[in-house]
């Protein structure tokens, strides 16, 4: 893989900051923009692109229209709360067996299996009476 600028190495750490692995493009360019104050939204952009392409970052889109971005290349799930769009990482270790199953009832042949579970997250729920 070519060397890159450092514009791609904070937008690699932007989407890995903290505790959270993943990031979508906005907040990757406000936490990349404090590493690099001059880096432009375009620049994260492209960063972003050429991460995924290189194989260092995967884009998971949710049908929400707003890509995300994930440094865990292994296989996992998620979770996402419908009120504050918090995403957290998990593993379902009977993955395997629940997509065997969905074959056979579908008749395809797996290649992968990705479960997002959607709901309010605990802070969503502690602050409503639902």
């Amino acid at each position: 893989m070519p060397r890159r600028g450092r514009e791609d190495g904070a937008a690699r750490e932007a989407v890995g900051g903290g505790e959270r692995r993943v990031g979508v493009v906005r907040r990757v360019f406000e936490a990349a923009r404090q590493r690099l104050p001059g880096i432009s939204y375009a620049t994260v952009y492209n960063s972003l692109r050429y991460l995924k392409e290189a194989g260092l970052v995967l884009e998971i889109n949710f049908g929400d229209s707003a890509s995300r971005y994930d440094r865990e290349l292994d296989r996992h799930d998620h979770a996402i709360c419908n009120d504050c769009g918090k995403l957290v990482d998990f593993d379902l270790p009977d993955a395997a067996k629940l997509m065997n199953a969905a074959a056979r009832k579908s008749r395809f042949k797996p290649q992968s299996v990705h479960l997002t579970l959607r709901g309010r997250c605990p802070d969503c729920c502690a602050g409503s009476h639902d």
